[in-house]
């Protein structure tokens, strides 16, 4: 999704006046990526495939600031690309899974973390915001 498509996307095109810049975004979402995967793994005793999710939910790291980091670090990789190569196509792209996220979260994941681990989600969602990084500890 961030990688592969992108690159497909972008077959043909010639780098873009932005080149310089889009190093930072591509470095913070690979960088808060890696850290979400091993949150995963470490904290949530799962992985990424849907077939081994964690098995405790993951409130720190990242998911102390927004529920879904991993989510925010692949449009931001996505967000390089698209800087990369100065296209509009890329960006367009970066919309779209922008909204496919929110859908597969709405609809799928917050209902599915619900039942899993029921109050701990609750307090959770209640403390954390969905998109939007919480800097400041909420009292």
């Amino acid at each position: 999704m961030a990688g592969l498509l992108p690159a497909l996307i972008a077959r043909g095109s010639q780098v873009g006046r932005y080149r310089d810049a889009s190093f930072v975004p591509f470095a913070i979402g690979t960088f808060c990526l890696i850290w979400c995967v091993r949150d995963f793994f470490v904290r949530g005793l799962g992985t990424l495939a849907p077939w081994d999710p964690p098995r405790r939910l993951v409130v720190g790291g990242l998911y102390r600031f927004v529920r879904n980091p991993m989510y925010l670090s692949v449009a931001t990789v996505i967000l390089g690309w698209s800087l990369y190569f100065g296209s509009w196509q890329l960006a367009l792209y970066l919309g779209v899974v922008a909204i496919v996220f929110h859908l597969r979260v709405i609809l799928y994941e917050e209902p599915r973390l619900n039942r899993q681990f029921g109050p701990d989600w609750d307090q959770y969602r209640a403390r954390v915001p969905r998109w939007i990084p919480r800097f400041q500890a909420r009292q």
